[in-house]
């Protein structure tokens, strides 16, 4: 299944979730498709890989354990709460978008 195929299953799957609004096409962090809840984005599609925002210390926890690394948007200076998930890794798309929809939400 190619990266665009399971981000367009993931976004199905969790648009039914209540709060959620997709952006089909995205510009932001050169993103092609974003999720965001009450306007802020939480996951996003960049360059095949899910990129997904959490709190700094599970980002931090999910580098240490090699599950990815931390999104660089362009910019030469890694973000402390966006993370990149591996397409090697193992850990499911779905839960790991569900968990940065919970950490947006609840910044508000």
């Amino acid at each position: 299944m190619t990266p665009e195929a399971r981000y367009a299953a993931l976004v199905k799957k969790i648009s039914a979730q209540a709060g959620v609004a997709q952006v089909t096409q995205g510009k932001g962090f050169g993103s092609t498709g974003q999720l965001k809840v009450e306007g802020r984005i939480f996951a996003m599609l960049v360059k095949g890989a899910l990129v997904v925002k959490l709190p700094g210390r599970r980002v931090d926890s999910l580098v240490e354990a090699g599950e990815g690394q931390r999104f660089d948007a362009g910019k030469g200076k890694p973000m402390r709460e966006w993370f990149v998930l591996s397409p090697a890794s193992k850990v499911p798309w779905l839960p790991m978008a569900r968990e940065a929809f919970d950490f947006v939400k609840e910044q508000r």
